[in-house]
């Protein structure tokens, strides 16, 4: 049986910016230079204005369980040791409507619920480096799959 080794992500030239972010430790999102609105996932332009001119800007980290689901069975490599775990839609504080998906970290999976305080925390994915992921605000700062 092959080693539950999670894949890392694959960066193309419009996500790049956001994995190299990643990898030192920092959250950026894509930022409109014409309308000031972040963008996550990024596109190629705008979805308030449409404006094609974007960057990228760091944003806190910092928001509320919108909606989860907890994994009990899984396919997805490098997971399998991990279930139950928890991938959430996290809104982000910086904007009404800013959200990202991540796995809430360092706690049961019971212990997440919608309306939840949570942070960003980064875990190691060997051969890649970090990947933003989250854990309930105020927790002491982890890094893993607790």
């Amino acid at each position: 049986m092959a080693a539950d080794v999670r894949t890392a992500p694959v960066p193309t030239p419009l996500t790049e910016p956001y994995w190299d972010a990643a990898r030192r430790g920092e959250l950026v999102l894509q930022q409109c230079a014409d309308c000031a609105r972040f963008t996550h996932p990024p596109a190629e332009w705008c979805r308030f204005c449409g404006s094609e001119r974007r960057g990228f800007a760091p944003v806190s980290g910092v928001g509320v369980v919108e909606t989860f689901s907890v994994v009990h069975r899984t396919f997805a490599p490098g997971f399998a040791g991990r279930v139950p775990y928890v991938i959430a839609w996290v809104g982000l504080d910086e904007q009404p409507g800013l959200r990202m998906f991540g796995n809430v970290l360092g706690v049961p999976a019971d212990d997440v619920h919608m309306g939840q305080r949570v942070e960003l925390v980064f875990e190691e994915i060997d051969g890649f480096g970090t990947v933003p992921n989250f854990q309930p605000a105020g927790k002491e700062r982890s890094c893993g799959s607790e």
